[in-house]
């Protein structure tokens, strides 16, 4: 079973994720290469929210072929076309995932393959061998 780990010697983390992700051994990973929100007829949906989920749909999707979940996730990096789309997209990630969430990385860049795309998700996942 993966550790979530928060230390009290730094600031508590600023929503529900954790600080860092304690993989045992003889754990199965995966990684994920970064989904966008685009759904398999390759419609776009507008809205942070919208692409979000769908990135976490395509995550759950991708898992499923080993046989994992999105409980088996341990780290998320995600990326965001703008700071109003942080929000959108922190509510979506903090319903997904229980307290202590998996180790967590969100960051505002400048844009993305096409520009109706507002997030991208990639994940590390971790389950038993």
């Amino acid at each position: 079973m993966t550790d979530f780990i928060n230390s009290a010697a730094i600031a508590p983390p600023f929503s529900t994720y954790s600080h860092a992700a304690l993989v045992p051994a003889g754990t199965r990973l995966m990684f994920l290469s970064g989904q966008l929100g685009v759904a398999p007829d390759r419609a776009v949906p507008e809205g942070c929210a919208a692409q979000a989920r769908l990135c976490f749909a395509n995550i759950a999707a991708v898992l499923a072929e080993a046989g994992m979940t999105l409980s088996d996730i341990v780290r998320i990096n995600a990326f965001v076309a703008a700071r109003e789309h942080l929000a959108p997209y922190m509510d979506v990630r903090n319903a997904l995932f229980a307290s202590p969430g998996p180790a967590s990385t969100l960051m505002i860049v400048t844009g993305f393959a096409r520009p109706e795309f507002v997030v991208e998700v990639e994940v590390v996942a971790a389950a038993p061998d």
